[in-house]
């Protein structure tokens, strides 16, 4: 009876010491640090354009004729201003496809750092446009500034994966999501008219991406790399274990350094996974369709429509002129609110609801939405109804797919494929972000009010996707999460015949690494032991 009262007490002080995450400092420098200097970018410069639009076109109308000695035609101009807009995305997208080898060979952390060279070059360009009378160079620095978001989207919800322990890996990964919903809300504090928002001072809101740019660069080399890439990747043993203590505040790390070193002793020959190899794993495949999925419709579920349009939307409302720019920064202050509350309640509730509960009220507001703006010069109070649907689909956007689809891409895949899954993410990420900038004003003339049930029905088809294939991945490993995909990917036998070894159980750390040597090259091995 003592022995099992022992037995007891020992496994419930085990499950307690599970249950306590410590979140050291350097984790959260680490994280903090990371994300200004590079997913707080993004979200600024997503915002960043609409409070100037118009001093920008008048630059571009005026440039254009004293070179030519003619005004700029309606459509040229909108078209100009179009690629001045979704030109970021195709940086992004060039960004996304360089990722994979930069990572590789200067890890996670120094990535980061060095991204900052294409923030500052960026900043320069664009601050100087209106001195020199160059709108090329606003536009150049828009995709520079987009390279540097491509890098940073996929390094840095690699880094914050990597350093954080599975039982606060979503919270930790809506750091990055977070961060985008401040940036914007900076941008668009910064762009109202009694700061930045004038026509004589709309230079200084891309001056002022140095900011961050510089912090990150005097903060982050003081903190660790990575230690999975450096017990993965580079072998540092040394350097691995001095990173998780101080990631994760405490001496001994012999489990967290067994557990990767389970994975790594599979791994120390083995390359990284290119994008064919990742497409061609049968054990992934679903994994790959979901991330597809789920980054498709982080970008073309409309969110970033109405950030691009948000004054053109509100005039459409109804919304007196004078007033827009202080409506619209209650649309940041919401989207960041939501963003730190689904941060919150992630680890609490999990990934699936979140996301696919996030997709469903945007279904709801979209077409709310929709009529409202339909009627609203039928009943004077509907403009305040179509503002209320603009602050509900972004609340319900940050919620769950604003940030999900991030964490999601970190734990769906092992080390040697995480590159080559988030340049896959990537690239669909920064397509669909470029055909909605792009194509966006154009839907807006043809549908009119109609054009956000284009929208609606994209959300329902990644909420109905969703709601049939995602498994919920809170707090489990790699090998669970494959296991909750294996009978889709038709591997489910031969990982049944790969768990049931004779004579001993095995961790979960081994377990995933024996189930990563079996699927690595795409195909399932029986193994006999």
């Amino acid at each position: 009876m003592e022995n099992k009262q022992q037995s007891n007490g020992v496994m419930k002080e085990t499950k307690a010491m599970k249950k306590k995450v410590n979140w050291s400092g350097s984790l959260i420098v680490a994280s903090l640090t990371g994300a200004f200097g590079s997913s707080f970018l993004y979200g600024y410069n997503l915002s960043v354009v609409n409070a100037p639009a118009v001093y920008i076109k008048n630059f571009y109308n005026e440039t254009w004729q004293r070179r030519y000695g003619f005004s700029v035609d309606e459509s040229t101009l909108t078209l100009l201003w179009s690629i001045t807009v979704s030109i970021f995305a195709i940086g992004g997208l060039v960004g996304a496809i360089i990722v994979t080898p930069i990572v590789k060979f200067f890890g996670r952390k120094c990535t980061l750092l060095l991204n900052n060279v294409f923030a500052v070059a960026a900043a320069l360009l664009m601050s100087l446009s209106l001195l020199a009378g160059s709108f090329e160079m606003l536009i150049l620095g828009r995709i520079i500034m987009g390279v540097d978001a491509g890098i940073s989207l996929s390094a840095l919800p690699m880094y914050l994966s990597e350093i954080s322990p599975k039982e606060i890996r979503g919270s930790l990964g809506q750091v990055t999501a977070i961060f985008i919903c401040i940036g914007v809300f900076t941008g668009q504090v910064l762009g109202l008219p009694e700061i930045f928002g004038q026509e004589s001072r709309w230079p200084y809101l891309f001056g002022a991406i140095i900011v961050p740019s510089l912090i990150q660069v005097v903060i982050l080399p003081f903190l660790p790399e990575s230690p999975r890439y450096l017990l993965l990747e580079k072998h540092n043993t040394r350097e691995a274990e001095k990173a998780f203590q101080r990631f994760l505040g405490k001496d001994d790390v012999s489990h967290e350094i067994e557990e990767v070193l389970a994975e790594s002793r599979v791994q120390r020959n083995t390359k990284l996974v290119s994008i064919l190899q990742l497409l061609t794993t049968r054990a992934v495949r679903w994994q790959v369709v979901t991330v597809v999925v789920t980054m498709g419709c982080y970008q073309l579920c409309g969110l970033n429509a109405i950030w691009y349009y948000t004054n053109n939307i509100f005039s459409e409302a109804g919304i007196n002129h004078e007033t827009i720019p202080y409506v619209t920064l209650s649309t940041g202050a919401v989207e960041t609110l939501a963003a730190v509350f689904s941060g919150l309640v992630i680890e609490r509730l999990g990934r699936r609801p979140l996301l696919i509960g996030g997709f469903g009220l945007m279904i709801v507001f979209f077409s709310v939405l929709t009529v409202s703006l339909t009627l609203q010069n039928t009943v004077h109070w509907l403009p305040y109804l179509s503002i209320f649907c603009i602050l509900a689909i972004i609340a319900s956007f940050c919620i769950g797919p604003g940030g999900i689809p991030f964490v999601l891409t970190g734990e769906f895949f092992q080390q040697s494929q995480r590159p080559a899954a988030f340049m896959i993410a990537g690239t669909v990420n920064w397509l669909s972000n470029f055909a909605v900038g792009l194509l966006f004003p154009f839907i807006q003339a043809g549908l009119q009010t109609y054009c956000f049930l284009v929208f609606a029905g994209i959300c329902f088809a990644g909420a109905t996707y969703l709601f049939f294939v995602l498994p919920e991945t809170k707090n489990k490993t790699f090998h669970e999460i494959s296991q909750a995909f294996a009978k889709r990917n038709k591997v489910i036998l031969e990982m049944q015949e790969m768990n049931h070894y004779a004579g001993e159980r095995k961790s979960s750390a081994e377990q995933e690494s024996d189930f990563t040597s079996s699927v690595d090259n795409g195909e399932t091995k029986k193994e006999i032991v």
